[in-house]
């Protein structure tokens, strides 16, 4: 199985209505010097595996932290904010062959801090069941 922040990040390049392009404004595991605007998804520790009578069976709850960092305060928290709205209460979705029962948010988004270049950060933690 892919990490979980490939999975995320390909959910989120395909929900068109938040412009969001892999390795253009759309990145994992690293916050770029450029560009001022984008989103960053880092695999977090989640939860530990389920287990079953069954060995074979995988049930994963892993989590992922989707960061915005934006010149413009509103921008970025309004892009987190549609970013969750399309993530919070997906399930029974197959994506890269891994199959989610749900996908939640475990917050709300929260501002994190302003760097030194003067662009906002903020941050949304995402749980999601998957096997």
């Amino acid at each position: 199985m892919n990490a979980p922040s490939v999975d995320i990040k390909d959910m989120l390049e395909d929900e068109t209505s938040l412009g969001l392009t892999f390795a253009t404004n759309l990145f994992i595991g690293r916050i770029p010097d450029a560009p001022d605007d984008c989103v960053v998804i880092v695999d977090t520790s989640g939860f530990a595996q389920d287990l079953t009578f069954d060995k074979a069976e995988k049930y994963e709850r892993p989590s992922v932290q989707i960061m915005v960092r934006n010149n413009d305060y509103l921008t970025g928290f309004d892009l987190l904010n549609d970013i969750k709205d399309v993530l919070h209460g997906k399930g029974h979705t197959t994506v890269n062959g891994a199959y989610y029962s749900v996908i939640m948010c475990a917050d709300a988004p929260s501002f994190l801090n302003w760097d030194e270049n003067n662009r906002a950060h903020f941050v949304l933690n995402i749980d999601m069941q998957r096997r």
